[in-house]
């Protein structure tokens, strides 16, 4: 064969991945938003919501200064201050809900949360969210009228959001933004029961929730003190798994690849973008035996962790304020570093921009190549204004016994790709969208078990 033909051979037998060129590696971006949270504007922020003596849910809606009326008027007037500050780029808005005859709230009682909503440019109906929570306690869950500052417990929540805002206001991205400040958490996770409950109800895709609970500690109970590591929760396999879906799984695989998961993969690599941190991935739904605003999303399917301190200090959560034997008890503001919740509120902010500008997740992703050399993964391209920023796809892999992708492969604007001479059998599969700027989706593992859901 002459030498010419044997080229074009060679060169119409090279993968799709030869197809078109790999998009930038990182957008620059990303690294300004890793540092741009302000410890002096969250501290200013957890000093306020302090001052209003209590949160409790069941504290005065009504009094102007203490209680958890006043601090919910007051985090709407700072989400409507950020939005001004950005030319009305916010939708702030209440999601209310009355509660009566349960066992922490007898009720009845309005739980009002605050939402403010950065609405996207092509995507608009993709969501991701940032949430903390307004509420506070003390040792007695039932009791409205002591000082239970929340300083940790979860004002850093709270001021981390607020922070989150105001750093990412400053860009456009295609999908939807929500930062949320939620009530009804210690009495039983009602403020983001109604609202995940509304985003069925509306039919958001809701891609990921990233709950704060607890983002100012870095003390422990333990006698560790760290300010390097952040902790993520991710639950496994979806509660809302239907039967047929479980008995497929048992025999493909997804017990550790759950979008949840996947999700807790991604924070973990975005923090590169986060100076000195580490995170600390938790294969469990919340700490032993306890739960936390996630959880709603997750009951609803949704894609939904917790992101928080690595070391907790017991004395300071759910605690009256006392001093006994020269032990100090109680969640107050000594007990916060700000310079840390700065840097888990970047991890935040840094996590949902990547997503926010990189395109929806893969739809419809499935893998064939039982008995086989090779490994085919096939799925769905969007259209439309969801793939104006598409550039194409990556395929990853890892060791089933491996927590974090460690293979991947740029294949272009494909919807299917054969890796060739990589067993099925060996590994776990995915696949993640990328934009023309280099941002990527989270990985989607294959299947039901997977699937972050459609287009």
């Amino acid at each position: 064969m002459p030498r010419t033909l044997i080229a074009l051979a060679c060169f119409a037998a090279l993968p799709a991945l030869a197809q078109t060129a790999p998009p930038p590696a990182v957008k620059t971006e990303l690294y300004a938003i890793g540092t741009a949270p302000s410890p002096d504007r969250i501290e200013a922020d957890i000093r306020k919501l302090v001052s209003f003596g209590t949160r409790h849910t069941l504290s005065s809606q009504t009094d102007p200064k203490r209680g958890i009326g006043a601090a919910t008027r007051w985090i709407r007037d700072e989400f409507e201050r950020i939005s001004r500050d950005c030319g009305g780029c916010l939708e702030v808005r209440e999601v209310r809900g009355t509660v009566q005859g349960e066992p922490r709230i007898p009720g009845p009682v309005d739980v009002v949360s605050v939402i403010a909503i950065q609405r996207g440019s092509r995507d608009p109906n993709r969501y991701v969210l940032m949430s903390g929570d307004i509420d506070s306690r003390v040792t007695d869950v039932m009791d409205a009228e002591s000082d239970s500052p929340g300083a940790n417990d979860n004002a850093s929540g709270v001021a981390g959001t607020l922070e989150a805002a105001r750093v990412l206001t400053k860009y456009q991205f295609p999908a939807t933004i929500v930062y949320a400040a939620f009530a009804g958490e210690e009495q039983g996770l009602f403020g983001g029961k109604f609202l995940a409950e509304e985003a069925k109800r509306d039919g958001w895709r809701l891609q990921a929730v990233l709950n704060n609970d607890m983002i100012g500690n870095i003390s422990g109970i333990n006698g560790v003190i760290d300010n390097t590591t952040a902790r993520v929760f991710a639950e496994g396999t979806r509660v809302t798994e239907t039967a047929e879906e479980a008995r497929q799984r048992r025999f493909t695989g997804g017990e550790v690849d759950s979008p949840t998961r996947n999700l807790a993969r991604y924070i973990d690599r975005m923090a590169d973008f986060v100076p000195n941190l580490d995170v600390m991935m938790v294969y469990r739904l919340d700490r032993f035996g306890r739960g936390g605003h996630h959880r709603p999303f997750n009951d609803l399917g949704y894609p939904a962790v917790r992101v928080m301190e690595t070391n907790e200090h017991y004395d300071r959560q759910h605690q009256d304020l006392r001093t006994e034997d020269g032990r100090v008890y109680g969640d107050t503001i000594e007990g916060v570093d700000f310079d840390y919740a700065a840097k888990l509120t970047a991890l935040n902010a840094v996590s949902l921009a990547g997503m926010a500008w990189a395109p929806p997740p893969p739809a419809d992703v499935a893998i064939s190549g039982a008995v086989s050399a090779d490994t085919t993964l096939k799925w769905t391209r969007p259209s439309g204004p969801q793939a104006a920023d598409l550039a194409g796809y990556k395929v990853y892999w890892r060791l089933t016994t491996d927590a974090q992708w460690t293979h991947s492969r740029w294949v272009g604007d494909v919807s299917e790709y054969t890796l060739s001479n990589v067993v099925i059998d060996n590994y776990f599969f995915g696949v993640a969208a990328v934009a023309k700027d280099g941002t990527e989706s989270p990985v989607v593992f294959p299947g039901a078990a997977g699937s972050f859901g459609g287009y």
